[in-house]
């Protein structure tokens, strides 16, 4: 299977979460004026036994196509992705079908944004296009378990 990646968009990305970026006005300006905060841009949910976390993630940039044969998903909370750089990135998402992917869905971000993940969405692995792959990472922190991982027969992503 070859898949085309999609334009990142809040409508598109939508059924698997949040984009987070500063398209529009900002929400407030503070600062005495000298910053604009887009308030408030992802539903972060770390369930009852969780807490925040805040990692920094450094992966090794792919190549496209891009052969994916591997989904994740976290099913105890949420998952935000914000680039520490201005590079696009691959982000691959499928809907979950009775407790395994459904059919992937690819997206490329646009320079300056990011992404959560909802609880539960099943995803590819971070996949940066370019150096130096570093992204700060918001999920959540708990003794439970909240990762499960599937081979998925190999399919292809272009651009």
């Amino acid at each position: 299977m070859e898949i085309k990646a999609l334009p990142l968009t809040r409508e598109a990305f939508a059924p698997f979460g949040d984009v987070l970026d500063t398209a529009g006005d900002p929400d407030r300006i503070i600062n005495r004026g000298m910053c604009g905060r887009y308030h408030d841009r992802a539903d972060m949910d770390f369930g009852p036994e969780g807490r925040v976390g805040i990692s920094l993630f450094k992966a090794i940039p792919r190549e496209m196509p891009y052969v994916c044969d591997l989904l994740e998903r976290h099913p105890e909370g949420s998952q935000a992705f914000i680039p520490m750089s201005m590079e696009p990135f691959l982000i691959i998402v499928a809907s979950d079908d009775g407790g395994k992917p459904g059919t992937p869905v690819a997206f490329i971000s646009e320079a300056g944004q990011g992404i959560n993940f909802h609880r539960g969405t099943w995803h590819g692995v971070l996949t940066p296009l370019h150096a130096p792959g570093l992204f700060a990472v918001v999920d959540r922190i708990g003794d439970t378990p909240n990762l499960e991982e599937v081979d998925v027969p190999p399919f292809t992503v272009t651009l």
